[in-house]
């Protein structure tokens, strides 16, 4: 009976560690953070809001402010991780990638919550 018993509990653990399969949506899709979108040839995935210092919708600001999110960039046989800034393009792997949406918009009676956040890539091509 002993056996059987570290059998399943080797089963049962094995399962536990077993990754998930990784959907990755489609280009233009709104993400949210560690979630993987299609750039073109790319795959962009946004891993943290690096700055979020955006004027809040309800306020007068003197400057903008940006959005930085630090963002895995996987190419074929490569990847890197950079920080990229809301409408600024950057090259990367021999072709460009545009943080072009980061919602919701600030607001000054409430901090943004991460999961809140959705992200659009533009490129890749």
């Amino acid at each position: 009976m002993k056996p059987l018993t570290i059998l399943a509990g080797l089963l049962l653990l094995s399962a536990c560690t077993t990754p998930l399969p990784i959907t990755i949506a489609d280009q233009g899709t709104a993400v949210v953070l560690n979630q993987p979108v299609h750039v073109g040839r790319l795959v962009a995935t946004p891993q943290a809001v690096v700055e979020g210092s955006r004027c809040p919708q309800n306020a007068r600001c003197i400057w903008a402010g940006r959005l930085v999110v630090s963002t895995r960039i996987d190419g074929d046989g490569w990847h890197e991780t950079v920080p990229l800034t809301l409408g600024e393009r950057q090259q990367i792997g021999g072709t460009s990638i545009t943080l072009v949406s980061g919602t919701p918009e600030r607001r000054t009676e409430a901090p943004t919550r991460l999961r809140d956040y959705r992200f659009v890539f533009e490129g890749g091509s």
